[in-house]
């Protein structure tokens, strides 16, 4: 008979920290894997490019892979780090699946990742290792600790007053799997998006106050600091995107609301450039319309760059990065020179590529490209591995 002791014993396997393993090949070589789902791209100070993705499944199978390029995003390195928490000796699969790549003010790179027992424990827990040398021949990691429960999908900001915001999210019950069904009721009031708080760039981290949006999807949620100094923030829901705000630094919310944004129930990407304008990368042409095929309304195409200059109140522009199908998950910075860097992936269970977008907020008020070395979909990483349908 499974007690809530043996749960919790079980599930306390998933606080054991994980290896970082900086030799993953020929293991975690391109034709050993099937899948690739995009986590998060980084630029470090020295130039290089950090991309990150998850290999084995959307699943409890799923594991962290990282690579790097030194040529602008014209080649990538084959796997540099991984870290796959399983182990044979474990009565249960622990996995790492979600998690983002950041450069702090300091030029330090973050990796947040998460790990759970199963696809999720009803707590889980989000992890950061740091890097202090990321444009080095060896890249030196430190030790993973944990942050806190749940996991973190989008990269922290910098408020005007000098404090980290970290969105994390704590998923609700109904994403936990058996035999923890019933696992941390004690948590219900903080499943949904939190706000960590970090005054000491990084050495700690609290929690300040958690957002529930009905209906959530894994919320994801972003983080903007408005003119004013209000947080305006948005989330995704099984309705698409909603939003609220907080004019206290995050401590208080309003009620959520339908953000004026049309997107399916999936990932956004918004963040603030360097000329003050937002950007925002979603799915559909226009900013009120969600993208339509044979497969009907809503689904992961058109992945598209839209530009505001009035805080998100309106939108212009519209640049689309891929108009294919099963396109999903956008990430990305802004490099110094302007150039933005998004990262994606198309087809994760078939082609499972993972993809760069490069361009500038020419070509996203063009609505095409017109800018010298602005490119669209540049492979980042392909899965070689032999898949059970035979591809």
């Amino acid at each position: 008979m499974t007690t809530p002791a043996t749960i919790s014993t079980l599930a306390d396997l998933a606080l054991e920290p994980p290896l970082l393993n900086t030799q993953p090949l020929p293991d975690y070589d391109a034709a050993r894997l099937d899948y690739g789902m995009t986590i998060g791209i980084e630029r470090t100070p020295g130039g290089r490019l950090w991309a990150c993705w998850v290999g084995g499944g959307d699943n409890d199978k799923a594991f962290f892979i990282l690579a790097t390029s030194d040529d602008g995003g014209d080649t990538w390195s084959k796997p540099r780090l991984v870290i796959d928490p399983h182990s044979a000796s474990l009565p249960y699969p622990r996995r790492s699946l979600v998690g983002n790549l950041w450069t702090d003010p300091r030029g330090r790179l973050w990796l947040f990742f998460d790990q759970a027992m199963t696809y999720f424990d009803g707590r889980g827990g989000l992890w950061a290792t740091l890097c202090e040398n990321p444009d080095a021949d060896t890249p030196e990691w430190s030790s993973p600790r944990r942050i806190w429960h749940g996991c973190a999908l989008n990269k922290p900001v910098i408020l005007s007053n000098g404090e980290w915001l970290l969105p994390a999210s704590l998923w609700d019950r109904g994403r936990n799997k058996a035999p923890f069904e019933d696992a941390f009721p004690e948590l219900d009031p903080f499943r949904g998006a939190n706000v960590l708080v970090s005054a000491d760039e990084g050495a700690t981290w609290s929690r300040r106050a958690t957002v529930q949006f009905p209906k959530p999807s894994f919320d994801e949620h972003h983080f903007i600091e408005r003119r004013d100094g209000s947080l305006w923030m948005t989330a995704r829901t099984r309705t698409g995107m909603w939003e609220c705000h907080s004019k206290d630094n995050g401590r208080t919310w309003t009620d959520p609301q339908p953000a004026a944004i049309a997107q399916p129930a999936a990932r956004h990407h918004l963040q603030r450039l360097s000329s003050g304008r937002l950007l925002l990368i979603k799915h559909g042409r226009r900013i009120d319309e969600l993208p339509e095929d044979d497969g009907g309304p809503g689904l992961r195409s058109f992945l598209t760059a839209f530009l505001s200059d009035d805080e998100g109140a309106s939108w212009y522009g519209g640049l689309v990065l891929d108009e294919r199908k099963a396109i999903s998950y956008p990430d990305g910075f802004e490099a110094p020179d302007g150039t933005i860097h998004i990262s994606y992936d198309w087809e994760r269970d078939r082609e499972g590529e993972v993809l760069l977008a490069q361009f500038r907020e020419a070509d996203v008020v063009a609505g095409c490209l017109v800018t010298s070395g602005s490119r669209l979909k540049q492979r980042i990483s392909k899965p070689l591995g032999i898949r059970a349908d035979g591809r």
